[in-house]
């Protein structure tokens, strides 16, 4: 598991996974924030300048409702078809000189790791888990990082955790 102790990588590049209001706030103001819906119709006609922080960033709300709405196996379908699309065009045109966060408000009490085998996953309606890994970042979860804000030697399961990071999805 790698850990990014108040790093702001996060903030310029790779795609993140978000839900920590203050981090939040530090990175978009409300007006900034786009609906899935608005980032999927960017993705006709990439601007030369993103929404968020200063032009280098588009965070993305509405994931963690697609999610919800679909049974596990939809989802999963959903993610490694239309949002990792998505996620693949966004890299593509920025290359590494923009940041895609998807903000998850519920994703501190949802998103889990399983030490034994080193996967990230989302938690469900029920019992379902959704790879994260997998399904998200293609399998490419030795790359993903924690995000942790506020004490220096915060706690990986701590409070200072409040989101994923990944470098780069391709």
């Amino acid at each position: 598991m790698k850990l990014l102790r108040n790093n702001t990588a996060w903030t310029r590049r790779g795609c993140s996974l978000l839900w920590d209001p203050t981090a939040l706030a530090s990175l978009a103001k409300p007006q900034e924030v786009v609906t899935l819906r608005q980032f999927a119709a960017m993705a006709s006609g990439w601007p030369g300048d993103l929404p968020s922080n200063d032009g280098r960033a588009v965070v993305v709300v509405g994931v963690e409702g697609c999610l919800d709405a679909l049974s596990p196996d939809d989802a999963m379908e959903w993610v490694e078809r239309d949002l990792r699309r998505l996620i693949f065009a966004f890299n593509d045109e920025y290359q590494d000189d923009a940041a895609l966060v998807f903000w998850l408000p519920s994703g501190r009490d949802r998103v889990h790791y399983a030490l034994a085998s080193g996967e990230y996953s989302w938690s469900g309606l029920g019992d379902a888990r959704l790879p994260l890994g997998h399904a998200l970042w293609a399998g490419a979860r030795d790359d993903a990082h924690r995000i942790l804000l506020g004490v220096a030697d915060a706690d990986a399961e701590g409070p200072g955790w409040v989101g994923m990071y990944h470098p780069r999805i391709s």
